[in-house]
């Protein structure tokens, strides 16, 4: 895995088994001001292969997050698995153009 401008700055999360946490993510505006269509997908990362398996419904079952001004809040991540990284990425409009960041969530105990 490697820096990119897309990756989230705050870098990878911690967030444990058993918390239920909703995260936030302030788009800066030299993106432009984010707007629907939104799509957030949440995968686990196999770590030896770089694979992705999609998790969205089991880890964020509350629907799909919702934008207000630079701001994007998405659906609650819960029910992760202990030592599972998962990468989730934030898909939206700008104007004509579409953008998508991510960010990693490391689950420990």
């Amino acid at each position: 895995m490697t820096n990119s401008i897309r990756e989230i700055a705050e870098g990878e999360q911690e967030q444990g088994a058993d918390e239920e946490v909703t995260y936030t993510l302030t788009v800066p505006t030299t993106w432009g001001t984010p707007a629907a269509p939104l799509t957030v997908k949440a995968y686990s990362v196999n770590e030896s292969t770089d694979a992705l398996t999609d998790v969205t419904s089991t880890v964020m079952p509350t629907g799909s997050g919702s934008i207000a001004s630079q701001v994007i809040t998405l659906p609650e991540m819960k029910s992760l698995t202990a030592a599972v990284l998962y990468r989730v990425e934030v898909k939206f409009a700008t104007g004509t153009d579409v953008k998508e960041a991510f960010a990693y969530v490391r689950c420990t105990l």
